[in-house]
């Protein structure tokens, strides 16, 4: 039931314990980070103020602009000689965000997922496919060296190409499968197509979905229709990638492995804590991680602690379902989007006004972007010329954002106007 036994069955006083430990010897390692040791000098701190876990108030907190302003390494808090790997996440057209990391680092983050996947109940004997990118998004390489510490033979299917991920399915016997839910859906269309049926033609009996926001009614519909459990996960690259979070067999909530992470939940308007069980912002401070440490880093996500205890025997928090974001990033099959982005590819032509809409809808379990932009000038009767513009457009979004939207043109004064700020973004998909 558990693989890391000592640890996973921790008493809440035993948890604060390790965590105050675990803590006061991180704030001492990242006064190697010129970032961090700058940030305390400034606001009169020094590591030996940390003396309890309320204590953690007293740091500022680190934010995803830090990370852009010290890109690359300046946060670092090991020399780069000791750094084994890097990942980047998606960002806008400016710095991404990039995250190095020991062997140590890649080793505990392999022993997380590894914990993660136990939890569900997969063993060695299981056969894992990955169907998540591989390289400097994190899915992949997280979810593989997690899946091989747990003993499963794996596939690493990566991304796309329905048809050969089913090939693998059926020849090698997959049992268990981590995909993003939309893709889940689009997987169970093409055994349609192909006459499979996942209940008689597979061995499949896990899922593994998140990266996107997506209703309880859509994981039941998955279940349903593809005869598996499917449990939520969740991750992020400024916090290793998957593995932060993840529900156990009880399928209520995300258990939070606070011997690698303190939690806190703040209003993100006056940056105060929230009451217990309330939805607010999540606020991660890694306390196992020796390359990039982030101490009370905003990860933007709106989300809160569940009360009660798990019958499943583990203490450690549990996160609802994230409820979405309190900035502007938008999450579209996995991948982080950024207004931003669209709105430097659009500017391009001189053929659009600068008024545009995305509109984020779900049409048969899928999530579909819909981008609508003016015209500065009304030629919507030269057909040929308004293919060519659109299928322009479009190559250099899905360049950019690395998915395909679906590019409108509209006649100049369709959208609406706004006097203050500009609502650029329309969320009509369902996520809870």
């Amino acid at each position: 039931m558990y693989l890391h036994k000592e640890l996973e069955t921790l008493t809440r006083p035993e948890i604060e314990k390790l965590q105050l430990e675990r803590l006061q010897k991180t704030v001492r390692h990242c006064m190697n980070s010129p970032f961090y040791k700058k940030r305390f000098e400034e606001n009169n701190l020094t590591p030996e103020d940390i003396q309890s876990l309320d204590d953690l108030r007293k740091i500022p907190f680190t934010t995803k602009q830090d990370l852009r302003d010290t890109y690359p390494f300046g946060i670092a808090s090991v020399s780069l000689d000791k750094a084994v790997r890097l990942h980047s996440s998606s960002g806008t057209t400016g710095n991404p965000t990039v995250i190095i990391h020991t062997q140590k680092d890649l080793d505990e983050w392999a022993n997380a997922v590894a914990r993660c996947l136990h939890m569900v109940g997969l063993r060695p004997s299981d056969v894992f496919q990955n169907s998540s990118g591989y390289g400097m998004f994190t899915g992949g390489l997280g979810f593989q060296y997690g899946a091989e510490r747990l003993g499963m033979m794996t596939v690493p299917a990566a991304a796309g190409n329905t048809k050969r991920q089913l090939k693998f399915i059926t020849d090698f016997g997959t049992t268990a499968l981590h995909a993003i839910p939309s893709y889940v859906t689009r997987i169970y269309e093409v055994m349609q197509e192909m006459g499979l049926d996942p209940k008689r033609d597979t061995k499949l009996r896990t899922l593994i979905i998140g990266a996107e926001p997506h209703s309880e009614e859509q994981r039941r519909r998955i279940e349903e229709m593809m005869g598996v459990k499917a449990y939520n996960s969740f991750g992020m690259s400024e916090m290793c990638g998957p593995g932060v979070a993840f529900e156990c067999q009880e399928q209520n909530g995300l258990h939070i492995w606070e011997d690698y992470y303190i939690v806190e939940i703040i209003d993100p308007d006056t940056l105060q804590p929230v009451p217990e069980g309330e939805v607010g912002e999540l606020v991660l401070t890694t306390i196992n991680r020796e390359g990039m440490p982030l101490l009370r880093y905003r990860t933007r996500d709106l989300t809160r602690v569940l009360p009660g205890e798990c019958p499943c025997g583990r203490h450690h928090k549990r996160l609802d379902r994230m409820k979405g974001r309190s900035d502007d990033m938008i999450i579209l099959k996995g991948v982080n989007i950024f207004p931003i982005q669209i709105e430097t590819i659009l500017m391009q032509f001189k053929e659009l006004t600068t008024n545009y809409l995305i509109t984020l809808e779900t049409k048969d379990s899928n999530d579909e972007m819909i981008i609508e932009v003016e015209l500065e000038k009304l030629f919507t009767d030269d057909y040929a010329r308004l293919q060519v513009l659109t299928k322009n457009i479009t190559r250099l979004l899905k360049d950019e954002i690395l998915v395909t939207p679906h590019v409108k043109l509209v006649p100049k004064g369709t959208l609406p106007q706004s006097e203050g700020k500009a609502v650029r973004v329309k969320d009509l998909r369902k996520t809870f």
